[in-house]
């Protein structure tokens, strides 16, 4: 699989390709939450950070799928959670990770999460996962998540998990660095 980095400067150069790979994993998803027009009013809010960093996955020329996020802003947190007290310094949020149906259970968005993640410099990541998806949820424990609270971002989201992942050894201990 190649791998293709994108920056904040990028945002509007991939914002169709993203919008397309959100549109097929979600074809079948009758909830307005996750409608195109809703995906727009988010993606542009994140790709609007100047440190947003976004990586997509390509086989043969074709879109794999992509995860994209950035740091949190100094104490921020997830809308309708709060932060523990005990998370210090930086946390990146992983806000999207998408892949194509036809290339889940195949180990590429694991590969793809973790060349996003690599080069971040937060001893922390996070991200939020829909609670009444077990099987994500274990999916991201298995990759060394701990789910650490819920939100509800919006009047019209589902409940999420809130999950985080140490990278360093200044992770509180509750959450197993």
């Amino acid at each position: 699989m190649d791998l293709k980095r994108h920056v904040h400067a990028d945002s509007q150069d991939v914002r169709s390709l993203l919008l397309d790979v959100h549109d097929e994993v979600y074809a079948n998803n009758p909830d307005p939450f996750h409608s195109r027009e809703r995906f727009t009013y988010f993606l542009d809010c994140w790709s609007s950070r100047k440190d947003w960093r976004c990586l997509s996955g390509w086989e043969s020329g074709s879109p794999v799928g992509y995860a994209y996020g950035s740091v949190l802003a100094p104490g921020g947190w997830w809308t309708g959670s709060d932060r523990p007290r005990d998370v210090r310094g930086p946390v990146f949020a992983l806000s999207e990770l998408m892949v194509l149906p036809k290339w889940r259970g195949t180990g590429r968005a694991r590969k793809i999460h973790d060349a996003l993640i690599a080069p971040v410099d937060a001893g922390l990541v996070s991200l939020q996962v829909e609670s009444a998806n077990i099987k994500v949820v274990r999916l991201y424990e298995s990759w060394g998540y701990r789910k650490v609270d819920t939100s509800k971002s919006h009047d019209d989201s589902p409940v999420y998990a809130v999950m985080v992942k140490g990278r360093s050894q200044q992770v509180p201990a509750a959450f197993g660095g």
